[in-house]
């Protein structure tokens, strides 16, 4: 999501988030069964075209650690929250157009990019070899039940949201395009991970969401956000490390408070999982000459080559997330041991 500008208060920095997320917008959908799944029954509703019921060998009992991808369930090794689940977040909702998959669209690389969508229709083999982008976001709102509010109130929508104690919240199939990155689209999955975000040294937004306690650095939610509607009751989020972390990042120089392990440890699962899943999304990151992690955009060449994890700063100049405290070489090792890969 965007950078937003510097509130003056708490109200102000609500109408902040509000005004600064990016300008993605939600998929064509009918509306789902807001019923928790059962055996025996479709994840898609009997009011879409031509719905697909969850495939397996035979019949199988979710246990509650599954994606969704175009009706199939895919377990991942953690806790998965669906938008039909009691709790969930539902992304199926108003949508400000309507656009729907044209076959035979020129696109470079893969069947699909840009604003297409993938319809569920589709086989999921089909959608497997559309989808070759994971774009990393930060939601700049903090937790994952405010980042779904503003996403409703701008008729945005992401794949997944990533709560501060690591639940795993998804909001659409996996076949549907997600408006959260504009050109990436088409082709990608996208996750909001709650983080207040980025910002220039001497903002007071870091100062509202972080303090310290007999333990060191902990997120310290705003009372006014009645605790967040943070799923494990009781949480007390703390940064994997304790201290700010400073970068440059498209040219702006930021500073930022780590994601926390939970984070970390579900984002790694569920990169992992799609890997494995999408045979044309490799586990690579956008890299500079010396191997590092590219601080800039990538040029519309590259990023029509691009496959693999990327930030929204590698989408859009003016991204910044998922920011300069981001520990991409935690995950690449917590994925790739996850993987089995050396």
């Amino acid at each position: 999501m965007s950078l937003h500008p510097s509130a003056h208060s708490l109200s102000a920095f609500v109408l902040a988030a509000v005004v600064g997320l990016g300008a993605c917008k939600s998929p064509t959908s009918p509306q789902p069964d807001t019923k928790p799944w059962t055996p025996g029954t479709t994840l898609i509703p009997a009011s879409a075209s031509k719905p697909i019921a969850v495939e397996s060998a035979g019949p199988r009992k979710r246990n509650g650690t599954e994606i969704v991808i175009a009706g199939e369930l895919v377990p991942i090794g953690v806790p998965v929250v669906l938008w039909s689940d009691p709790g969930g977040y539902n992304a199926y909702g108003r949508t400000r157009e309507r656009e729907s998959f044209t076959p035979g669209r020129p696109t470079s690389p893969g069947p699909l990019s840009g604003r297409d969508r993938v319809p569920r229709s589709r086989t999921p083999e089909v959608v497997r070899q559309a989808v070759d982008q994971f774009v990393l976001h930060y939601d700049v709102c903090g937790v994952s039940r405010e980042c779904f509010k503003v996403l409703e109130a701008r008729g945005l929508s992401v794949h997944f949201l990533l709560d501060i104690d690591g639940t795993l919240y998804q909001t659409l199939d996996l076949a549907e395009s997600a408006w959260h990155a504009r050109e990436a689209n088409g082709r990608s999955i996208g996750v909001e991970i709650a983080n207040i975000g980025a910002y220039p040294a001497g903002s007071t937004e870091l100062a509202t969401w972080y303090g310290r306690d007999g333990r060191g650095t902990r997120i310290t939610v705003p009372p006014f956000l009645r605790g967040g509607g943070v799923r494990t009751a009781g949480f007390i989020g703390r940064p994997a490390r304790a201290h700010k972390l400073r970068g440059r990042i498209n040219g702006q120089t930021l500073e930022q408070y780590d994601f926390t392990p939970q984070q970390y440890e579900t984002l790694a699962h569920l990169t992992a999982a799609l890997v494995n899943s999408f045979p044309n999304m490799p586990l690579r990151f956008p890299t500079d000459g010396s191997g590092g992690i590219r601080p800039d955009v990538l040029s519309k060449a590259e990023f029509e080559r691009y496959r693999g994890i990327l930030g929204h700063q590698h989408v859009s100049s003016g991204k910044t997330d998922p920011g300069p405290s981001f520990n991409w070489s935690a995950l690449s090792r917590r994925a790739r041991q996850l993987l089995g890969a050396p």
